[in-house]
């Protein structure tokens, strides 16, 4: 494959963008070279400016579960934006998507429509120490909560040592008002609430990773979690940004049957359109404005595209039921034909996997269940993989940390296309 119109096309961007992307994940730094400038997707497919096609393991980073251009979504759209494309006022839209959120989650009493993920997880930690009047939160390792300055943290020495930036531009101030714990080690937690339990506003995790890799928590680790959160007045906040609605129709928190005090949302339920939201019980929710004292506002919150691309893909969720077994199969197609050519090639590899998001770690550890273990991968490894793979025609995430999608288009020629150049890959890696 040829790249070369991609290459001139990162070469301008960086001369009037900075770094030359709008989010550093896309500017393939992890890997090497230039990053694919992408021009039209269907089904699962994606096409560069250079004519090359790709089976595509990204789907926008998790947003596109139906499929790339789905009829439905396009023609809902198009009839929407006919009509005007954002109004700065209420709309019948809103409250449409608020009541089919809340049917799939059922704990919930009221939502927040936001325009991104990062927007609804540092709006729930406002609120939970807004509702609290408590000030610090509690974060684990290797979890990303979008980019707002309390989740920029990276772990001081010690499980409850007060931590240090990870970020330029994070004052030190916010930073000791972050915790961190190794994720899944719940020794970690209950140290640190027995120091800072008077003043822990909210404990935030991602019920399964992504940012680190594919890692799930361990169910005992989450029951824990709201135990401990319950007993002590703290408030858990699920961040299933990710997960919500690609796992199950009631996310990660359906499947382990836990209900956290306030959920996070994104990516799907925008059908790919910048939408967010945040949610609970309605005591909690009733802080914010205009009926409390916590202040969160967006001009383009809820707005009718956005709206209505997202209730149209989760109609069709709702509607299929079969789906979520769909991606269930297809998921564990590809993943035990890909840890069957590892093996094949001797070749140390973990492979997690939890219906349609998976991560294949280059690292010769028994199991990775938290971002210690996941940082011990090769990352050079993966480098070679990611890129002879786009090569080839299978279009991964550009680094070993970041999760791989499934969306309901991809078939299973497709899965097995992508099996082959697998094996023409690992082969080489021998």
């Amino acid at each position: 494959m040829s790249f070369k119109k991609s290459s001139s096309a990162f070469k301008l961007a960086k001369q009037v963008l900075a770094g030359g992307v709008n989010s550093p994940a896309r500017a393939f730094k992890a890997v090497g070279g230039s990053p694919v400038f992408i021009q039209k997707s269907q089904g699962a497919k994606i096409y560069d400016i250079d004519d090359n096609h790709f089976i595509d393991y990204v789907c926008s980073w998790g947003a596109i579960l139906l499929g790339h251009s789905h009829e439905k979504v396009i023609d809902e759209v198009k009839k929407t934006l006919s009509l005007g494309s954002s109004f700065g006022t209420p709309t019948l839209l809103e409250t449409e998507m608020a009541k089919l959120v809340i049917k799939c989650f059922p704990f919930l009493e009221k939502v927040r429509m936001v325009n991104s993920g990062t927007e609804a997880t540092f709006s729930a930690i406002r609120l939970a120490r807004g509702y609290t009047g408590k000030n610090k939160i509690l974060k684990f390792k290797g979890c990303y909560h979008g980019h707002g300055d309390s989740f920029l943290i990276a772990a001081g020495s010690g499980a409850a040592t007060l931590s240090q930036p990870d970020s330029a531009g994070v004052t030190n101030n916010v930073a000791q008002d972050t915790l961190l714990a190794e994720f899944n080690d719940f020794n970690e937690v209950e140290r640190i609430f027995a120091e800072h339990k008077q003043d822990l506003a909210a404990v935030i995790i991602e019920p399964v990773a992504g940012n680190m890799g594919l890692i799930p928590a361990e169910p005992v680790f989450l029951k824990n979690l709201r135990e401990i959160t319950r007993e002590n007045k703290t408030l858990l906040v699920f961040d299933e940004v990710m997960t919500g609605f690609r796992l199950s129709i009631s996310g990660a928190s359906g499947i382990y049957g836990i209900e956290p005090d306030l959920i996070c949302l994104g990516k799907v339920i925008g059908g790919g359109f910048p939408v967010g939201a945040f949610g609970g019980k309605g005591a909690i929710m009733n802080a914010l404005a205009p009926d409390g004292p916590v202040y969160q506002a967006g001009t383009l919150s809820g707005n009718p595209i956005a709206m209505r691309a997202g209730i149209t893909v989760l109609r069709e969720l709702l509607e299929r039921k079969e789906a979520y077994l769909e991606l269930e199969e297809k998921g564990a197609h590809l993943t035990k034909g890909l840890l069957s050519l590892a093996k094949q090639f001797s070749l140390p590899v973990v492979l997690n996997r939890m219906g349609s998001m998976f991560t294949l770690f280059f690292n010769s550890n028994a199991e990775v269940t938290n971002f210690k273990l996941a940082k011990e991968s090769d990352t050079k490894r993966f480098a070679f993989f990611f890129n002879q793979m786009l090569h080839l025609g299978s279009y991964f995430p550009p680094s070993q940390f970041e999760a791989a999608f499934l969306n309901l288009s991809h078939s299973y020629e497709e899965l097995d296309e992508t099996l082959n150049h697998a094996e023409t890959t690992l082969q080489k890696m021998v």
